[in-house]
C-alpha cells in the first residue's frame, strides 16, 4: 500500500511510535536504517517516516532524551503501508500504553506488515495481533511474554520472526536487523547490502527465514575468564574446541566448566561452539566465492557433509541456498 506525496511520487509510508519511557536505540535505529536506505534508492522508491505518539508533541525516552512527535491523528487520511511499535520501559512488568495498543488494533487491519522491536512485542499482543503467532523478544522478557500472553509462541532465540504480515525482533539493536530484511522486502538484496555496509553491520537475516547468532548473552558472561575464552575460540575455529580442551585452558576441571559455564552463559559450551562455527561459514558464504570444503575447513567442521547438516539443522537451507540467496554478488530481484 502506496501514499501519493504532493509531487506525485509514490512513496512507502512508514509509521513509527513513540511513547514516554520507550528505548532510544528502538526508535532511531529502525529509522536510520530507513533513512540510509532512501539515500541509496530513487526518489520515487523513497520512505516516508513519520514518527506518531498518541498526543504528539515530545516524549522523554528511557535515556532521557526527549524526542518530537507528530499525534496518530496526523496519520488520518494517509494509507500506512508499515506500522513499527519499539520497545522500552521503566520497570520490571511491561504494561502496554492503553491508548497505544487500541490505535495498533484498529490500524492493524489496513496496513501491510505490522512490526515490533523488543517488548514492542507486548503491545502487539496486548491488540491481538500475536494470537496463535510465533513471535520474537529481548531474551530477558521472553518468559513475561509467554506468561501473560500463553496462546503466544515465543522463540527467545530468534534475532527476528515473520510470521505472516507480523514481524517481531528481539532487544535493541535486532530492530537494525528487522529493518535491514523489511528493506530487503522491499527494494532487494542489493539495496539492503549497501545500507548494511553504511550502517557498519551484517546483513544476516532475510524475512521469513529462520534466524542464527551467537547469542549476546554468551558475551555478557560474568566471568572475565570466558569473555577471554570466547575471544580465543573466535580465532581458534579450527582447533580442539572439545570441551576438556575448552575446560583445560579455563584452568578447569570438565566437570566444573561445564556446570560453571552454563550457568553464566545461558548455554553449553557445545552450543556457543556451534554457533561460533554456523556464524563463521555464514559470513565467509556471504563474503566470498570459496568452495563449500574451503568454507567448512576455515569454520572448524569436520568436513562439507558436516556444514550441510549444522545449515540444515540451524537454518533450514543447504549451504549452497544460503550462498544463493544472501551473498554480496548476488543480484538484487
Amino acid at each position: 500500500m502506496n501514499a501519493r506525496t504532493e509531487n506525485g511520487m509514490t512513496t512507502r509510508t512508514i509509521a513509527v511510535t513513540a511513547y514516554d519511557h520507550m528505548n532510544l536505540l528502538d526508535l532511531t535505529g529502525p529509522l536510520q536504517a530507513l533513512a540510509t536506505a532512501n539515500r541509496l534508492v530513487a526518489p520515487e522508491s523513497r520512505y516516508a517516516v513519520h514518527v506518531v505518539s498518541a498526543d504528539g508533541g515530545p516524549i522523554t525516552t528511557g535515556c532521557g532524551l526527549q524526542v518530537v512527535t507528530a499525534s496518530f491523528e496526523s496519520l488520518e487520511g494517509r494509507r500506512v503501508d508499515t506500522l513499527i511499535v519499539p520497545g522500552g520501559c521503566a520497570g520490571s512488568r511491561f504494561e502496554a500504553p492503553a491508548a497505544l495498543a487500541q490505535w495498533v488494533a484498529r490500524m492493524a487491519p489496513d496496513v501491510r506488515r505490522v512490526c515490533s522491536v523488543c517488548t514492542g512485542a507486548f503491545v502487539l499482543a496486548e491488540a491481538g495481533l500475536l494470537a496463535g503467532r510465533r513471535a520474537a523478544t529481548h531474551w530477558h522478557w521472553a518468559e513475561q511474554l509467554e506468561e501473560r500472553f500463553p496462546s503466544v509462541h515465543v522463540d527467545a532465540d530468534r534475532i527476528f520472526l515473520k510470521d505472516g504480515a507480523i514481524w517481531t525482533s528481539a532487544g535493541v539493536s535486532a530492530g537494525i536487523d528487522m529493518t535491514l530484511a523489511l528493506i530487503e522486502e522491499d527494494l532487494g538484496h542489493r539495496v539492503a547490502i549497501d545500507t548494511a555496509r553504511e550502517l557498519v553491520v551484517f546483513v544476516k537475516r532475510a524475512g521469513g527465514q529462520s534466524q542464527f547468532s551467537v547469542p549476546l548473552k554468551a558475551q555478557a558472561s560474568r566471568d572475565a575468564r570466558f569473555a577471554d575464552l570466547h575471544a580465543w575460540m573466535a580465532a581458534n575455529l579450527r582447533g580442539d574446541l572439545r570441551i576438556e580442551a575448552l575446560a583445560d585452558r579455563a584452568g578447569m576441571s570438565a566437570r566444573t566448566f561445564a556446570r560453571t559455564y552454563t550457568a553464566n552463559v545461558g548455554r553449553t559450551p557445545a552450543k556457543t561452539v556451534e554457533a561460533m562455527r554456523l556464524e563463521s561459514a555464514s559470513r565467509s558464504l556471504e563474503e566470498t566465492d570459496l568452495p563449500l570444503k574451503a568454507v567448512a575447513t576455515a569454520a572448524g567442521y569436520a568436513d562439507e557433509q558436516a556444514l550441510r547438516r549444522a545449515f540444515q539443522r540451524q537454518l533450514g537451507v543447504g549451504p549452497n541456498d544460503y550462498r544463493a540467496r544472501f551473498s554480496r554478488h548476488a543480484v538484487a530481484s
